[in-house]
């Protein structure tokens, strides 16, 4: 059985925590532009006591015991009513057996990062039921353009929740917009690639393919429960044949035969992966009786959309929708 967190409300406190990487990977610039969106939101804007650590490792976190801590002080505090990531990096699932996941179950509120973040929001889940957002980190409120998509699906899932149809935006980039934030590349937006059709209504797992997988064989994996949608994407160090491997240690699972649809995310410019090459590795597997959408805007491309991990989609006559709440 799902929990759905409570929705903000404007005067709610949030606070950002660093399962992976810190805060100090971000420039002043950056923390600036993205507490004042948060604060514009209604939201007022807390660090947990850990992130702004200086002593961070070779990897640019902080220990794993002080990682946790953090986490777990989040949800304890009863004055905090969503747990934001600063951004992600490598080594989330780390932290993993020291979440206090009986805390997390007695407390829920919302979760939103993406990326490496994937590790906790499938270890909450698999955990609590907790219903967790895999949406723009912290950081990504730091995007002074080409933010507007990101900030409306984000608005809509955290405040207004209810039913929500996921449309493709009008322009996207993938360029290191942290650098420079006046002069951006975008690009036309070709929109959705169909590739089976087909209609399914399901529960959401998924998140980034790579730290997905990660988590197999632990007690940190979801069940691939009846009537299963995977949410998946990639960042540009996934190629064609490490997405095709990746993908096929989900399909080896032996509750897989419950996934009844699949959404991929916009792949990395870096990648070079085109709709040809996808094509090619999904009809090589045992995907043929489900609806395939790919290249939304989901992932590593900016803008992102939330999307509510344990909750529930509908893919109907090409269309996807998203329960809120």
């Amino acid at each position: 059985m799902s929990i759905t967190p409570d929705k903000l409300k404007k005067g709610d406190k949030v606070m950002i925590v660093a399962p992976a990487r810190g805060l100090k990977l971000l420039g002043t610039d950056c923390r600036k532009i993205a507490t004042k969106r948060l604060n514009e939101f209604g939201l007022e804007v807390v660090f947990a006591k850990n992130t702004t650590d200086e002593n961070f490792d070779m990897l640019g976190s902080s220990s794993v015991q002080k990682r946790a801590e953090d986490i777990n002080q989040a949800f304890q505090d009863t004055s905090i009513k969503a747990v934001l990531t600063v951004i992600g990096g490598f080594n989330s699932n780390e932290i993993l057996k020291y979440i206090d996941y009986d805390l997390i179950r007695k407390n829920p509120k919302i979760f939103m990062g993406f990326s490496d973040i994937t590790a906790l929001h499938a270890a909450i889940y698999a955990q609590t039921g907790l219903i967790t957002y895999y949406g723009p980190h912290f950081s990504s409120f730091g995007m002074e353009k080409g933010c507007e998509y990101t900030i409306k699906y984000a608005k809509n899932m955290l405040f207004e929740g209810g039913e929500i149809e996921l449309t493709p935006s009008t322009q996207w980039s993938d360029d290191p917009w942290y650098r420079d934030q006046e002069n951006r590349l975008f690009v036309p937006n070709e929109g959705w690639w169909y590739l089976q059709d087909g209609d399914a209504e399901g529960t959401i797992i998924g998140g980034n393919l790579c730290t997905l997988i990660l988590n197999l064989g632990s007690p940190y994996f979801p069940k691939f429960e009846k009537n299963t949608i995977l949410f998946l994407e990639d960042d540009e160090m996934s190629d064609l044949a490490t997405f095709d491997r990746n993908l096929q240690a989900l399909i080896n699972q032996k509750d897989f035969q419950n996934v009844t649809g699949l959404v991929i995310g916009r792949f990395q410019r870096e990648s070079k992966i085109s709709r040809e090459g996808l094509e090619f590795i999904l009809n090589k597997k045992e995907l043929k009786n489900m609806p395939i959408i790919a290249n939304i805007d989901m992932g590593h491309t900016t803008p992102i959309a939330t999307i509510p991990l344990g909750s529930r989609a509908k893919i109907q006559n090409r269309r996807i929708f998203l329960k809120g709440s």
